[in-house]
């Protein structure tokens, strides 16, 4: 696999004023795997990979914005939730996407998890039996080796083999030549036990290339259910036709639409970010065009580690200066602005 960082990029394509504009000066990375860059005529690719001068002036969104160091319990768990923790298996992925909410760590150290820490989460699964899902995530799971992976797979399963493993990954479309078949080997040779799910992020129906459905007809194959989250976006996704292709495409290949996120309140990503009211728009009007199974759960994740809640189902007001007012699921009242 090749990339393409900043300084290539500059080299290999014509740029716009406001993306030439960009500096990596405390700001996530350029990191382009030569997958996607074949695919950055399109203007929903462009938007998501190729960063502009908008990511430098915005300075007013957060670092962390689900406070999630306050709930890690170690250096690579996240308990935020009693019955499910997240596992930060990497700060690598195959291309960084310019609305990463973790951006934080994302293409920092770049590191991948040692054999001494998979070691120390899985005597933490094994101490804490209130947990029953554990997210592998990053970065992304699959940066990690073939040998590193099966380590970790096979010492969380010895250590609780009642545990759900959700397999969080971009891989799919950022670098669908990972899926080997010594990958899908590791995978069925520590299969035992609770099933595993695949959790994927497309964005749009583009991402969702020939590669990428061969490899989802072979997960489905070994009978891993497969659930969609993705990200809505400005000039991306944020209209029911890019909403509706993409779920019929979803559940074409086996995939079930699972979540929409509204875009957290991480520091430069305002420009990406579509107007909450808007979203509330957008939501009604898939709820009355698509099916039960097309239609994903729209979501907030609120800031101040206020958690995941399904948007339609939020207490929520709004006062006279566009700010919204949620009710958090700790019964706090959390701020989140109309256009930050």
């Amino acid at each position: 696999m090749q990339i393409l960082s900043l300084k290539e990029l500059k080299e290999h394509m014509e740029l716009s004023e406001d993306e030439s504009s960009f500096s990596e000066e405390n700001s996530l990375p350029v990191l382009i795997s030569d997958y996607v860059e074949r695919l950055l005529n399109h203007e929903e690719i462009r938007r998501q990979f190729v960063p502009t001068k908008f990511e430098n002036e915005d300075t007013l969104g957060f670092e962390d914005p689900q406070n999630e160091k306050n709930h890690s319990d170690l250096k690579r768990v996240i308990h935020r939730y009693e019955n499910r923790v997240a596992i930060i298996t990497s700060e690598r992925c195959f291309s960084y996407c310019r609305h990463c909410f973790r951006r934080r760590l994302t293409g920092r150290n770049l590191e991948v998890i040692s054999k001494k820490e998979i070691d120390e989460i899985a005597e933490y699964l094994k101490n804490h039996l209130e947990i029953k899902e554990a997210l592998l995530t990053g970065g992304d799971l699959f940066t990690l080796s073939d040998e590193r992976l099966e380590y970790l797979l096979g010492s969380f399963k010895n250590a609780r083999k009642d545990i759900i493993f959700r397999l969080c990954t971009r891989a799919l479309f950022t670098n669908p030549e990972r899926f080997t078949d010594t990958l899908f080997k590791v995978l069925e040779k520590n299969s035992s036990g609770a099933p595993y799910y695949l959790m994927t992020q497309f964005n749009s129906a583009i991402e969702i290339t020939e590669e990428a459905e061969s490899i989802l007809e072979r997960f489905s194959s070994l009978r891993v259910p497969i659930m969609n989250q993705s990200v809505l976006l400005r000039d991306v996704n944020d209209s029911l036709e890019h909403q509706r292709e993409l779920s019929e495409k979803l559940l074409r290949n086996r995939v079930k639409p699972y979540y929409l996120f509204q875009g957290d309140l991480v520091k430069g990503t305002r420009h990406l970010r579509v107007p909450l009211s808007r979203t509330l728009e957008l939501e009604e009007e898939m709820r009355k065009n698509l099916s039960g199974l097309e239609m994903p759960e729209v979501m907030i994740d609120l800031p101040e580690g206020g958690g995941k809640l399904i948007l339609s189902k939020c207490r929520f007001c709004k006062k006279e200066d566009g700010t919204w007012i949620f009710k958090s699921l700790d019964g706090r009242s959390i701020e989140y602005p109309e256009d930050l």
